[in-house]
């Protein structure tokens, strides 16, 4: 007699197993966006090329750039910037902050160096405990311009691995937008018609700050009337 073979049961009911679908299907969206044409690396994981800034401060470890120490403060901020200027783009990067609950670090994008002074003046892409995800202006307006909820940063912050979390920074026009693992966190429209509209990408590690900041994978795509 022929026996009808028995299914084994679905170790998740219906609901969870529908999200695990969702959660495959979203993280494979994410990998294919990742490797979207046009980009090109900023870093080649080895030296310094194409970067400007202490080298007694940055130093290159495991394919990325890092910056600070568990065992001292940042005496001051510091910022390690591109040689080159952009004006409207795609930048993405990975972060990995490990810190006290001061740490802070960003990325800064439009940029200028401050003549004779170690400071940077344009836009940031925070990161750090009450300002991650969030736009702040540089030694210029010097505030925050745009602040995500503090739901919308937990959910964010969630999609990190192994405390390596992925920034987006999308610059065009006067609009700014910020992503956070996926979760956008700041879409920003700049009302000042005189603020800069390009400048260099710097990596930052703030003063006071006792910890590492490691910065891996930075890229970056210009646009052009998409």
């Amino acid at each position: 007699m022929r026996r009808t073979p028995r299914l084994s049961p679905s170790p998740l009911p219906p609901v969870a197993l529908a999200a695990a679908l969702l959660g495959a299907l979203v993280a494979a969206a994410g990998s294919a966006r990742a490797e979207a044409p046009g980009f090109v690396p900023l870093f080649d994981g080895r030296s310094f090329a194409g970067w400007n800034g202490d080298f007694d401060v940055w130093r290159v470890e495991d394919g990325g750039i890092v910056a600070g120490s568990p065992d001292a403060a940042a005496p001051r901020n510091e910022f390690l910037a591109t040689d080159a200027t952009y004006g409207d783009f795609e930048l993405r990067l990975e972060y990995k902050l490990e810190a006290s609950a001061a740490g802070n670090a960003g990325v800064q994008f439009r940029s200028v160096r401050i003549p004779n002074h170690h400071e940077v003046s344009g836009y940031q892409a925070d990161i750090g405990p009450g300002y991650f995800g969030a736009l702040y202006d540089e030694s210029r307006r010097n505030k925050l311009l745009a602040v995500p909820a503090e739901r919308m940063v937990a959910a964010a912050l969630a999609g990190g691995v192994d405390g390596w979390h992925a920034y987006r920074i999308r610059a065009e026009g006067n609009r700014i937008r910020l992503e956070l693992n996926g979760v956008e966190t700041v879409d920003w429209t700049d009302p000042d018609a005189g603020i800069a509209r390009a400048g260099m990408i710097a990596l930052q590690i703030h003063g006071g700050m006792t910890g590492t900041i490691r910065y891996r994978n930075i890229r970056i795509r210009p646009l052009g009337g998409e």
